[in-house]
């Protein structure tokens, strides 16, 4: 099932939680909503699930305005961060419930039904365990049956709003995997909201970028990562460096001192070059480069990590160097980015 967000607009008492917001979600895509706190993204899929109205605009579930319909006449599945389990009623009678309370004209006998909770316990990877209540399960099989609920009813389009929030870093490592597994054996038109970056540049499609009510970019994964459209973006996903820099006639300078990278096309001013710590090498000659002062270095993964300062400012720039190089916790450095941006010195929007 496509999905259509048209000039989108939402307010809540005369705040404006998203502005004009347009997006096109292909029929068994799997989409990331991704930005920080208030940026608009849970909003968004509630509107989309019916759960808001919008206050000016359409959203289209193929070719039907889909608007003004209510949650069950869009037909989607919803899975919320904790669960929203009912207590009382075993992982089966969780996982029926929404083929249970059908009207009865559409509603499945009983050894369909059964039929149909067990192929899903089967598919989330649950069999043998109908009978527990959730006060019985780990957080990550709360999560399978809350997802195995939503499949039931066999939905349009398939929401899951920060799904793994709840559970521990490990658990949550674990389920993205065994949901992109299970997304690409289902074809569901999924989008999910997600803070974690790693989360969504490793499970979808396409990411979507919000800030501040507004979609700043749509791409692959690799298109988000590598080449980010914005300055918020550059310095949302994943580390950055930005450091303040002037443009004369194309060439790039800091402190008034070339540093060796060239903008051609690039307006005459003041401007941001940004660059991520793994795309910095260090120069050992003689050259334009980008010098610096270390002020502190620490184990980073398998890498390890260098502080530096650079520029009459002091401004902060990390790099990564293998963890044998002999770097000390002081000294001088000359540094030049592999891959680097350059924007316009404007304000960062969060």
């Amino acid at each position: 099932m496509d999905v259509r967000v048209v000039n989108v607009k939402k307010e809540f008492q005369r705040f404006a939680a998203l502005h004009d917001v347009s997006l096109d979600i292909r029929s068994g895509e799997l989409i990331a909503l991704l930005g920080p706190s208030g940026s608009g993204k849970t909003t968004l899929l509630r509107l989309i699930a019916g759960l808001e109205s919008p206050t000016q605009g359409s959203i289209y579930f193929g070719d039907e305005d889909a608007s003004t319909k209510s949650v069950q006449e869009r037909h989607i599945g919803f899975v919320f961060q904790h669960y929203a389990l009912f207590r009382h009623m075993s992982v089966l009678e969780n996982i029926a419930f929404g083929l249970r309370i059908r009207p009865r004209a559409t509603r499945p006998n009983a050894a369909e039904i059964q039929r149909r909770v067990s192929e899903l316990l089967d598919l989330v990877q649950l069999s043998g365990l109908q009978g527990r209540y959730p006060s019985q399960l780990s957080g990550g099989q709360r999560q399978r049956v809350a997802l195995a609920r939503a499949l039931a009813i066999e939905p349009s389009v398939l929401l899951l709003d920060e799904p793994f929030g709840a559970l521990d870093a490990k658990v949550r490592k674990e389920l993205r995997g065994w949901l992109r597994e299970l997304h690409d054996r289902t074809g569901h038109t999924t989008v999910f909201v997600t803070h974690d970056q790693e989360e969504a540049l490793e499970l979808a499609d396409r990411v979507v970028v919000m800030s501040q009510g507004r979609i700043e970019q749509v791409g692959t994964p690799d298109e988000i990562y590598d080449t980010p459209n914005s300055p918020f973006v550059f310095g949302f996903i994943g580390e950055s460096n930005a450091v303040a820099v002037s443009v004369n006639s194309g060439q790039l300078y800091l402190a008034d001192r070339p540093i060796g990278l060239h903008a051609d096309g690039a307006a005459d001013g003041d401007a941001t070059l940004f660059f991520r710590p793994h795309d910095v090498e260090i120069v050992t000659g003689p050259g334009p480069s980008i010098p610096g002062v270390v002020v502190g270095t620490r184990r980073h993964g398998g890498t390890r990590r260098i502080e530096t300062e650079v520029g009459a400012s002091g401004q902060r720039v990390e790099i990564d160097v293998s963890v044998d190089a002999t770097i000390g916790s002081t000294g001088r450095l000359a540094l030049r980015p592999r891959r680097w941006r350059l924007f316009p010195s404007v304000p960062l929007r969060g």
